[in-house]
């Protein structure tokens, strides 16, 4: 822990410095550009400053992620809503969105469980996303998220809306104990589904475990062993009773604001419509762009990082 804050803050301090010099350089060629009456020189100096001011606006924001958690890996699940298969594709969408823009971050992707479809798309699945602050930027978007569109899957191209849901909860670190007391937890096995070949049929080698007190349940079917699945099981369960507990925290701490149900289960949150015109909205931050292939191929910065600023500054707390 003291060696990753130490690391953390060592590599805030390079970055200042790195920019600082970036941002004298920049000045410098414009003040010599002037001098030389070198429009290009000005201009390409100018376009550094912008960058820079980009940089710079990330940067601060990253000084946001103050939470308990924020720095930690996550656990993020997608589920879809009533609709079937439009329901379904729409989940596979969102899968989509979210690992393109992990991987933009050079963040790790884990698929833990899936639930194919029925025609087309994903029922559920849960995926680790290992990377500095990967809890941080990512549990603003728990919530529904809402499509509306012609329909692929409909002969008469009708407009449908279709909803699905992501849930983020913090990976805990192993100084952090979860006291779990195991005959309030139900463990179930069954045969894995999905993507894996046929030995994953053979054998009950997916766990489901099923918290009786919280009705908390998590599943792991990603690996043949059910060993290894048990005790991944076992440390999302422990995550998830922690990110509970966090918002229980959350909640009682933000008693006296409205605003509180923003973050709330089942809330929705984005609009995402590419019928009859193109628009992605926040319901949170009204923020909103027209460029929705951009958005659905992971440019999500945007949106995150008001929801960030209006979670920790909006009312004066900062949340975990």
């Amino acid at each position: 822990m003291v060696m990753r804050e130490r690391t953390r803050i060592e590599f805030g301090l390079q970055t200042i410095d790195e920019m600082e010099r970036q941002l004298s350089e920049s000045l410098e060629f414009i003040e010599l550009g002037e001098m030389e009456n070198d429009e290009e020189v000005i201009l390409d100096a100018e376009v550094a400053v912008k960058e820079l001011h980009a940089r710079a606006q990330q940067a601060e924001l990253q000084t946001l992620l103050s939470g308990e958690a924020d720095k930690n890996d996550c656990y993020l699940e997608i589920n879809a809503g009533a609709g079937g298969t439009e329901a379904q594709d729409w989940a596979e969408m969102l899968r989509r969105m979210y690992v393109r823009w992990c991987d933009s971050k050079s963040y790790k992707v884990e698929c833990l469980a899936e639930s194919s479809g029925e025609e087309a798309g994903i029922k559920s699945m849960t995926m680790k996303v290992v990377g500095h602050n990967a809890y941080g930027w990512l549990k603003s978007e728990s919530g529904v998220h809402r499509l509306v569109r012609i329909s692929p899957y409909d002969s008469s191209a009708r407009r449908h809306t279709s909803f699905a849901s992501a849930w983020v909860y913090p990976v805990i670190e192993d100084d952090i104990d979860i006291d779990v007391d195991e005959k309030d937890v139900r463990v179930d096995t069954y045969r894995a589904s999905g993507a894996g070949g046929q030995h994953v049929n053979k054998t009950d080698s997916a766990v489901r475990l099923t918290h009786q007190p919280t009705g908390i349940v998590v599943q792991c079917q990603n690996d043949r062993s059910q060993h290894k699945n048990r005790a991944a099981a076992w440390d999302m369960l422990k995550a998830r009773l922690y990110e509970n507990e966090l918002q229980q925290r959350e909640a009682e701490a933000q008693a006296t604001h409205d605003a509180k149900t923003d973050i709330g289960w089942g809330h929705q949150i984005r609009s995402y419509v590419l019928q009859p015109y193109q628009m992605v909205k926040d319901l949170r931050t009204d923020v909103e762009t027209s460029n929705t292939q951009a958005v659905l191929d992971g440019d999500l910065d945007s949106f995150m990082a008001a929801a960030l600023a209006k979670r920790l500054r909006g009312d004066g707390t900062a949340e975990n």
